[in-house]
């Protein structure tokens, strides 16, 4: 299969999630999961599309506002940019849990928002999560899935019925193998 579109979870892949539970809402907790940058940089490289999906509830339940979620998205796109990779979208879902809408993984809202943005078709595009949620909304978007054992994915992978997922490190080794990079 030739991969052209990579969609990506935030937390847990991308950046550490907070220490207590919580949402990063500044600019400054932001923190690179290891092989985040690498994964992103083999990615553009190869000329894959990435898309960036993420649930942020804190908006919906009135902890955080959709700009303090908007400025950490800037800066993580700023960041990649000026390591010479790049993130072609992000997706957000700012509900909260109890509001029931089709965005919120695990449901595939998100997902097929960033496949119709990208104009690549589901059959071409890997979605790379560390929670059976994610992996749960890309199957119902029709992609193919894989695990990353950065952010919850090590205790996804133990937990979790995950038979035949393919399961990483983290983004670099998944970039690698995706890609076919010996």
């Amino acid at each position: 299969m030739e991969i052209r579109h990579v969609i990506l979870d935030r937390d847990g892949v991308l950046n550490r999630e907070d220490a207590a539970g919580g949402w990063i809402r500044d600019p400054q907790e932001w923190i690179w999961e290891r092989g985040a940058r690498e994964g992103l940089l083999l990615l553009a490289r190869a000329g894959v599309r990435v898309s960036v999906v993420t649930n942020q509830s804190c908006i919906g339940r009135g902890l955080a506002g959709a700009d303090e979620i908007a400025r950490v998205n800037d800066h993580m796109r700023r960041q990649t940019a000026a390591s010479g990779a790049r993130i072609d979208d992000v997706f957000v879902c700012p509900h909260a849990p109890e509001e029931g809408c089709d965005c919120r993984k695990p449901r595939p809202g998100l997902v097929r928002q960033a496949i119709e943005a990208s104009g690549v078709p589901a059959s071409q595009t890997v979605l790379v999560g560390d929670a059976a949620r994610d992996l749960e909304a890309g199957r119902l978007g029709g992609v193919q899935v894989v695990l990353v054992r950065t952010g919850k994915g090590a205790e996804t992978e133990v937990s979790e019925q995950i038979e035949a997922i393919p399961v990483y490190d983290d983004l670099h080794s998944a970039a690698i193998d995706l890609l076919g990079i010996e």
